[in-house]
């Protein structure tokens, strides 16, 4: 309990379960997973092949990723995206193909997993990032599997991926300029916050910051990293270039306000903030310069943001191939359930990766009393399955953005409905394996964390709270927190 007091006081759970706003855009993920799910899973039903809907939704859950992205940028991220979910479940049912040794398996799945978590960390791909794909490879490495069943199994997720790529880009259509519009606003607004704190957020000796100064400045520092991102992420394309223009000196007014609070009318900030917002013309500030003309230094390549990264790899590997063996040795049907929960668990530091796995566990327990509620409304029939997996898709992508148990909720029941495609079960069983290999795959998680520690973001992390003040008085930002690089927030549906 010593390692959550640190960041919650004298009530450690209550920072770790505590409720925050919905994301902005949390209708977003929510609708277009459901797009991209329903016609996948309906034309399955019509056709009476609900046994192969495993595979459609490995392509579907592609629709999950890149909603803060510009267009330009999502279609990227979302193809590679969709490559790295069919590798994946390639590699898996082949191994499932060629061997029906769990140990093997797990081992496999347990590399696979490092892979996935090494590789999406280091592109930072953002919320779900590697879960939803260990997730795919790791049911797909237990689901019996002949070689010459792989081409059409395969082919069925890349044609649901293809489809969840448009899912994800139809926006597009009508607001092609809506994530940076949406990160502009957001940049705004929280320059107006930190001007009303009379910006004592910072290390002028005449003013004593107050936590609530100092978070407000950090917010701001954020909101504009992130605003400078997506507009230097977008691209360039004739009118839509003048938008962007336009979008960049007002972010340039927000840095401007974040260094001179004094000098700043957080009234106008907060108008032009609602200005952006929607399709209307963007306020053009002609008096300042293009942000076009900033330029991020270029990023390293690949292999050498790989390489800082090797101890995660191994904690990912060891934590879920001791968890996948302690669940064969306890007789669990499902070793690949206890495989994932040490997959999600991993974090920036010792006390994220505690807090995301009590999370884990109280959304799991509560997630099987939901699935005991909701299991004689499915077993109905074929259609009620599948449209409880729908809701029960958008509840977690709904809910997941105030905190990952919450989501967690939604997510556990889903997990456990998906296995009946192929045929119902006895609730009981699959909700004691489902309890256990939780139990099973948070335990051995966490030891897994423990024994192999990474200094480099806990160094990182203890710098980042022993200087607030110095972040402050240089007004730069340093990007994410090390557990937003990794892409491991709240949003997304985590199996």
């Amino acid at each position: 309990m010593k390692l959550v007091m640190g960041t919650s006081g004298r009530h450690p759970l209550v920072g770790v379960l505590r409720l925050g706003r919905p994301s902005d855009i949390w209708f977003k993920p929510a609708l277009s997973v459901v797009g991209a799910v329903a016609p996948p899973n309906l034309a399955l039903l019509l056709l009476g092949r609900l046994d192969l809907a495993m595979y459609t939704m490995a392509g579907s859950l592609c629709a999950l990723y890149a909603h803060n992205r510009p267009y330009a940028a999502r279609a990227r991220t979302l193809a590679w995206v969709a490559l790295g979910m069919l590798g994946g479940l390639a590699t898996a049912l082949v191994a499932a193909s060629l061997t029906s040794s769990a140990v093997v398996l797990v081992t496999v799945g347990a590399v696979l997993a490092a892979v996935q978590k090494t590789l999406c960390d280091a592109t930072r791909i953002g919320p779900p990032g590697n879960v939803v794909l260990t997730f795919i490879s790791s049911a797909a490495l237990f689901a019996p599997q002949s070689f010459v069943q792989i081409p059409g199994h395969v082919g069925l997720a890349a044609t649901a991926a293809a489809w969840a790529w448009l899912v994800g880009m139809a926006p597009g259509l009508l607001r092609p300029h809506g994530p940076e519009r949406r990160a502009t606003a957001a940049a705004l607004h929280a320059a107006a916050a930190y001007v009303e704190t009379g910006g004592t957020g910072g290390t002028d000796a005449t003013s004593t910051p107050t936590t609530g100064d100092q978070r407000a400045r950090a917010h701001a520092t954020a909101a504009l990293h992130a605003a400078r991102q997506a507009l230097q992420s977008a691209g360039r394309s004739g009118r839509a270039s003048e938008t962007r223009r336009a979008l960049g000196r007002l972010v340039v007014r927000a840095d401007v306000a974040l260094a001179a609070p004094a000098d700043a009318d957080p009234e106008r900030l907060r108008t032009w903030a609602r200005q952006v917002r929607g399709t209307r013309p963007v306020p053009d500030l002609d008096d300042l310069a293009d942000i076009g003309t900033e330029r991020t230094s270029p990023s390293d390549p690949l292999w050498r943001r790989l390489v800082p990264l090797a101890p995660l790899a191994l904690r990912t590997t060891l934590g879920c191939a001791l968890a996948g063996y302690a669940s064969l040795a306890l007789g669990i049907g499902r070793p690949y359930w206890a495989m994932v929960t040490a997959a999600c668990l991993y974090q920036a530091d010792l006390t994220l990766t505690w807090g995301r796995g009590v999370q884990r566990v109280i959304g799991n327990l509560l997630g099987v009393l939901l699935f005991a509620a909701l299991v004689p409304l499915a077993h109905t029939g074929e259609i009620a399955l599948v449209v409880c997996c729908l809701a029960l898709n958008f509840g977690a992508e709904a809910l997941i953005s105030r905190n990952y148990w919450l989501g967690s909720v939604c997510v556990t029941p889903m997990a456990l409905l998906i296995t009946e495609f192929a045929g119902f079960q006895e609730p009981g069983r699959l909700i004691t394996e489902r309890v256990m290999d939780t139990l099973v795959g948070a335990l051995v998680g966490l030891v897994a964390a423990v024994a192999v520690p990474d200094r480099r973001w806990q160094r990182v992390v203890r710098a980042e709270r022993s200087g607030p003040r110095t972040l402050a008085a240089t007004g730069r930002s340093q990007g994410p927190r090390p557990d937003q690089r990794t892409g491991d927030t709240t949003e997304g549906v985590r199996p």
